[in-house]
């Protein structure tokens, strides 16, 4: 098979991983309140297994990042896969907060960590005209995911409870890592040499100089900030969402799942699938295309999440949900395609595991904060009304690249 045919069996290949590596991750905030009833565990402890994996994605995705530009990728994706699905099945067997803090954040969040660096690297590789093209394909698997997750995961915890969760969703993902040993390629596969080719650059540079790209490259690091103020309020959506639709407007626990995943989730399909083409199709003809749709996209994104959260009725904040995932969708369809444009081809991977290190240490407080919030009295809608301020935010820095820096540090890549 050609390389060029094989980019669009890497895509399949890659949207099914990251179907699972989100849905896992999903689960635990769909049965969160049975977990809690289960293991006797205050809101606070909740939020706090959630900040612990974002922690743990933090701590790890920069050395996944450098290892994921010296390694080969199809092997660290692969090894990760195995790894992630094999903790969450075990995750049924957790006791309490201990054991669901190692199995479900240490051991699986250290795990998944291993995916996205080398993932998004080796689709740049094989995709140059259709990168965000690609990329939003990739992404959509994702929310397909976490939206399969609200449905398929509270009607499983409905019958057989929350533990089966976690035990179907690890075993499925463990079948699909043995086609992973048999299908998956990278371009080491396809180098004229053969897949024992060398890497193009020497094995083992300092570590620092790719992972500290994001730092000396201005509109890189406002980029960073973009997204750490998407993943902040992604985190405690994911958590705490299902919990806020029971408490609020007294849904049951599958209905609330089924709704905060499913609402959310198809909206950021929308807007991720016409976020990618639109994209291409704008940065051939406009300096600076990509970031000036994702500016956009988190303004109209905090009108959103404030929406959703001071929402009276339970119609206006699935409103509020569906448009905060229409505008998360169309902005995180440029979230590595907009990096990409201004950091080095070759050390991809090292960027991206650095954007998600500052990215997750600060957005890993967003459900423990929440939920520590909530036990002292504050109301889960004024919460999340809130954290639109950080969506704000981070709108406001992307503008400030697109404007003051990306001229300077746009690269340019030759086509393939």
């Amino acid at each position: 098979m050609s390389e060029r045919r094989y980019r669009w069996e890497l895509l399949l290949l890659l949207c099914l991983a990251f179907f699972f590596h989100q849905g896992d991750r999903a689960i635990y905030g769909v049965v969160a309140k049975e977990i809690q009833a289960d293991l006797d565990l205050s809101k606070t402890e909740i939020g706090l297994v959630g900040a612990i994996l974002f922690w743990m994605i933090a701590a790890m995705t920069p050395i996944a990042g450098y290892l994921g530009d010296v390694l080969r990728k199809k092997t660290m994706i692969t090894a990760a896969l195995l790894f992630w699905s094999a903790t969450t099945a075990l995750t049924g067997w957790s006791r309490g907060f201990l054991s669901l803090a190692l199995l479900r954040s240490v051991a699986t969040g250290g795990s998944e960590s291993f995916y996205a660096p080398p993932a998004y690297a080796l689709l740049a590789r094989f995709h140059r005209e259709t990168r965000a093209l690609a990329m939003s394909v990739h992404q959509a698997a994702m929310y397909v995911g976490v939206m399969t997750s609200g449905l398929l995961g509270g009607g499983i915890a409905k019958v057989w409870g929350w533990r089966s969760v976690f035990y179907v969703y690890g075993g499925v993902g463990l079948v699909v890592g043995l086609i992973f040993l048999w299908r998956l390629r990278d371009e080491r596969d396809f180098a004229p040499g053969g897949p024992d080719t060398p890497p193009s650059r020497p094995k083992w540079e300092n570590p620092l100089r790719p992972l500290s790209l994001i730092f000396r490259t201005p509109t890189a690091l406002l980029l960073t900030l973009g997204f750490t103020a998407v993943v902040f309020v992604n985190n405690a959506y994911v958590v705490f969402a299902p919990a806020f639709l029971e408490e609020k407007f007294g849904l049951s626990t599958w209905h609330a799942g089924a709704c905060a995943m499913f609402v959310h989730h198809v909206a950021a399909l929308v807007g991720v699938l016409a976020g990618g083409p639109l994209s291409d199709a704008a940065a051939r003809k406009v300096l600076g295309g990509r970031l000036r749709l994702q500016t956009g996209a988190m303004l109209l994104g905090a009108l959103a999440i404030a929406g959703m959260g001071l929402g009276a009725t339970l119609g206006a904040a699935c409103a509020g949900m569906a448009l905060f995932g229409l505008f998360r969708g169309l902005y995180e369809s440029n979230t590595h395609a907009s990096l990409f444009e201004v950091v080095e081809p070759r050390c991809r991977s090292s960027a991206v595991g650095a954007m998600v290190m500052v990215a997750f240490l600060v957005g890993a407080t967003a459900p423990w904060l929440l939920g520590i919030l909530c036990d002292r009295g504050w109301s889960i809608s004024s919460v999340f009304a809130g954290y639109s301020l950080v969506y704000l935010a981070g709108g406001l820095a992307v503008g400030l690249g697109l404007l003051a820096f990306y001229p300077r540090d746009r690269m340019i890549e030759e086509s393939a």
